[in-house]
This record gives C-alpha cells, sequence and structure tokens, in this order.
C-alpha cells in the first residue's frame, strides 16, 4: 500500500509542485520549458505532462526505499530535496535527452539543467509533503 501512496503523491506533486514552478520559470522567462505541454509522447499518444506525472510517480516509487532511512528523522525534508534534484535530473540530463537526440544535458545549456535540478527539488519536497500527510491521514483513519 505505501508504493500506491508513493505513487500517486510522486504523480501529484509533478502535477502541483514540478509543473507549477515550471510554470512560473517559464512565465519569467527563465525557462524556455513549457509546463503542461500538450505534445503527444509515444507510445500511448498521452500528452507529455501526463507522461511526465507517470514518471513522477515511478520516481517516487524508486526513491521511497532509498530515503527510509530519513523517514523518521530532521533529514527527511532535505534527503528528498536532494534526491529529487539530483536523480531524476541526472537520468533525465544524461540518458533521457541524448536519447531524443538533444544533446546531453541539453548540450549544456544552464537555464535548462539549472531548471531541471529547481522543479526536481521541488517535486521531492512536494512528495515528501504529500508521503507525510499521507502518513497523517492513515495513523487517525486507521
Amino acid at each position: 500500500m505505501i508504493y500506491l501512496l508513493a505513487f500517486v503523491a510522486g504523480v501529484v506533486s509533478t502535477l502541483v509542485f514540478h509543473q507549477g514552478l515550471l510554470a512560473l520559470l517559464h512565465a519569467s522567462g527563465a525557462s524556455p520549458r513549457v509546463a503542461y505541454l500538450m505534445t503527444k509522447v509515444p507510445p500511448f499518444g498521452l500528452p507529455q505532462f501526463v507522461s511526465t506525472a507517470f514518471w513522477g510517480g515511478v520516481w517516487a516509487v524508486v526513491l521511497l526505499p532509498l530515503l527510509a532511512r530519513w523517514a523518521d528523522t530532521s533529514s527527511y525534508w532535505l534527503a528528498w530535496l536532494i534526491a529529487g534534484a539530483l536523480l531524476p535530473s541526472i537520468v533525465a540530463l544524461f540518458v533521457v535527452l541524448p536519447l531524443k537526440g538533444k544533446g546531453v544535458a541539453a548540450g549544456g545549456n544552464a537555464r535548462i539543467i539549472v531548471g531541471a535540478l529547481l522543479v526536481n527539488a521541488v517535486w521531492g519536497l512536494g512528495t515528501a509533503l504529500l508521503l507525510r500527510l499521507f502518513q497523517l491521514l492513515g495513523t487517525r483513519t486507521g
């Protein structure tokens, strides 16, 4: 059940925190990337933001056991912030973008690199917040 909740937390965090910050960065001119992108992506032809949200859920499931050692410590928030900023960003910049023919680390584009680190850090914090909220709701109802 905890992995399902982690997946939901990752999806919701992507839609609210990750894409929300991306929208603010784009509106301010700090990022060339558009939030809630409707461009259809393979293999199912779903909008890009739906695919991104799905992968946000997957990342939450992957990070949950890796960050479990900090679950009951004051480092909980920092662990999710750092892991959220670094791990998805490294994979996106050094694996996904080259596979899509966009060059390693977007060709060194600082706006893309910093933007990835920021939106993924906020995603990590949002995921941590939602996991704590689910935990609190579970203790009250269970």
